[in-house]
């Protein structure tokens, strides 16, 4: 059983597109029974207003378990697609949008307990976690399980991947913290991952 503090149990997990983060980080709150923030969505929710002409300052994204509304309106079936990844991406990099997000992340994890996936929660956006866990696997890995998720020509969807990389690294982003407990993912399955996110969680819990 975890006890929560004033502030909540915070877990960060990070890693690049297609390791897993989602996946493992929904089991987690589920098998914790914590609160699970999806930061990406968050992104794709802004990108999506943005490139409808909504201001960033007018919008308002709420949470409602998976699913993500900007201004009142539901849009979690909309976001995901390989032009929300894109724009999604692009707009992580814009100082504006992070600072806007960044707060209403912190605002939703205050007095909660949470599990939150993204690029940059352990260093960035939730540096006081009391456990930050890193996902990843290799560029050919996360391509194949994307196509498996979509279809597709895998060759494009590696390619995306590693522009999306690229793309993403800087503001603290793809950066473990030196504390963060790394998963490589590659061959094995959800369950093996996530048995040994939640013996990472118990661990740092216990101390």
């Amino acid at each position: 059983m975890v006890t929560s503090s004033n502030k909540g149990v915070w877990i960060a997990i990070d890693g690049p597109a297609g390791s897993g983060k989602t996946t493992v980080g929904r089991r987690l709150a589920q098998e914790l029974n914590f609160q699970f923030i999806n930061t990406g969505a968050m992104y794709r929710a802004v990108a999506w207003g943005l490139v409808r002409g909504l201001k960033l300052e007018k919008m308002r994204i709420k949470l409602d378990g998976e699913r993500i509304s900007l201004n009142g309106k539901d849009v979690t079936a909309q976001l995901y697609n390989e032009k929300l990844d894109r724009l999604a991406s692009a707009a992580a990099r814009d100082p504006g949008v992070r600072t806007f997000l960044i707060k209403r992340q912190r605002e939703l994890a205050q007095g909660r307990d949470v599990v939150m996936e993204g690029r940059d929660i352990g260093a960035v956006v939730l540096p006081e976690a009391e456990v930050k866990i890193f996902l990843n696997a290799s560029l050919g890995e996360r391509a194949r399980r994307r196509w498996r998720e979509r279809g597709g020509s895998l060759e494009e969807i590696e390619r995306e991947l590693k522009e999306r990389d690229e793309r993403d690294r800087g503001f603290g982003r793809l950066e473990p913290p030196p504390e963060a407990v790394v998963i490589a993912t590659e061959g094995l399955s959800i369950d093996q991952v996530v048995a040994e996110a939640l013996a990472a969680v118990r661990k740092a819990l216990a101390r």
